[in-house]
């Protein structure tokens, strides 16, 4: 919820940050308009079967989050099938997790701080010096409140 870091820099990059705790997706839908690009992170999966609905046509959905559990929602799987198809829509998830999606990580992060001066300082909240500190790593990873990007300093970069 607003104000918070998060929206704040989503909102810097000229995107619009809407919080599910203030306005469930599909009223987001009827506000503005069905959605062109939905960024699903939150781990909560009834998100996603939210989000299907609000797509427009030629939307894309994508999922970046992992969750675990056994919910179950109750969804019009009739409806959400025809507009997929008849609206061209796509859902795909995604994960980064080998060398070439490193190192296009990389470039998107030096793009991103060519068009956005500091904006990538802002999103690297929570640094780590050396992989021997894994645990400082994972600690701040699991605890800290506030942390949007918790990363380790290989190697300094002077």
């Amino acid at each position: 919820r607003k104000p918070y870091l998060n929206s704040d820099l989503i909102e810097a990059i000229g995107a619009r940050y809407e919080s599910t705790a203030d306005i469930p997706i599909s009223d987001g839908a009827r506000r503005y308009g069905p959605f062109d690009l939905i960024f699903e992170a939150t781990g909560y999966s009834p998100v996603v079967f939210d989000s299907l609905q609000a797509l427009g046509k030629n939307g894309v959905l994508v999922l970046s989050s992992v969750t675990g559990g056994d919910r179950k929602v109750e969804v019009p799987a009739d409806k959400i099938n025809l507009e997929f198809v008849l609206g061209n829509k796509v859902m795909v998830g995604t994960v980064n997790a080998n060398r070439e999606y490193f190192e296009l990580g990389v470039r998107d992060m030096a793009q991103a701080e060519a068009e956005y001066a500091g904006w990538l300082e802002r999103l690297l909240t929570h640094p780590v010096k050396g992989l021997e500190n894994y645990r400082e790593l994972f600690d701040k990873l699991t605890t800290v409140k506030g942390a949007i990007k918790v990363f380790c300093e290989v190697a300094d970069l002077a």
